[in-house]
């Protein structure tokens, strides 16, 4: 639903000249990533930087505990996401790249509907 208004409100916006100069960049929650090859920004993380992002899932009341809908993974939303992100970070290592911590994926969104 989220996802939606924003999408709304993108629309809404779409024609104003400050959009002109505007990227939207599509992130996925905690529990699925972008596949490598569809990403277009990746986004190192240090020890600190994800110790700061656990610290800001922790003041959302509705990511803090365990999920609503969680499926057959019963880890609460930050292990999620902290376990999806270093998993991003080892793929790109062993691509050859520089070892992080962890890495957050984007795609550009390009106004189409996502499937």
């Amino acid at each position: 639903m989220c996802l939606a208004a924003i999408f709304r409100a993108l629309r809404e916006c779409e024609h104003d000249e400050w959009m002109k100069s505007c990227t939207t960049w599509l992130y996925r929650g905690a529990w699925q990533e972008w596949d490598v090859e569809q990403t277009e920004m990746a986004v190192p993380l240090s020890p600190d930087e994800v110790a700061r992002k656990r610290t800001a899932i922790f003041k959302h009341q509705s990511q803090k505990d365990r999920a609503l809908f969680p499926g057959a993974d019963d880890r609460e939303f930050w292990e999620r996401a902290e376990q999806r992100n270093a998993t991003t970070a080892r793929l790109y290592d062993a691509l050859g790249l520089a070892e992080y911590e962890a890495i957050e994926s984007f795609v550009r969104w390009d106004g189409k509907p996502l499937d």
